[in-house]
């Protein structure tokens, strides 16, 4: 199953960020073992570095970024992709975002705490969690 893991997924991992943490670590790890091939977007890597920063400094958030460039492959955004996302209905542009990633390479699957901000996908959408589910299955 081919997965783009949205940033609040990354994040708490990286952060080690309670409650979630063991379910997005349990999915990384199923990442690291090839029973997933786990994707993000390129935006991603902004977010997860400035995000980081705030929590650790400098060297701790480009550690957390080079850490996702070993463990993930990227999705490049393009000029497809930013247009695809502005024409989407929802008006969280950064969900659209990735959304617009995951379909530009056919992806399977959306893996994200926050299933309510895309309901309207049109691609299957996961909580950590219900992410493990299926790989049991």
């Amino acid at each position: 199953m081919k997965i783009l893991f949205d940033t609040n997924v990354l994040l708490d991992v990286l952060l080690a960020r309670e409650p979630w943490y063991q379910n997005a670590l349990t999915l990384w790890q199923a990442n690291d073992l090839g029973q997933i091939h786990g994707y993000i977007s390129a935006t991603t890597v902004t977010d997860i570095f400035y995000i980081s920063r705030r929590y650790t400094n400098a060297k701790g958030a480009l550690e957390a970024v080079v850490t996702c460039l070993d463990a993930f492959s990227i999705v490049s955004i393009g000029q497809d992709e930013l247009r695809q996302a502005t024409a989407m209905s929802s008006s969280d542009f950064e969900d659209n975002l990735q959304i617009a990633a995951a379909k530009s390479l056919h992806l399977d699957a959306i893996v994200t705490r926050n299933i309510a901000d895309f309901q309207n996908a049109q691609i299957a959408v996961f909580t950590p969690e219900q992410a493990l589910n299926n790989l049991k299955n």
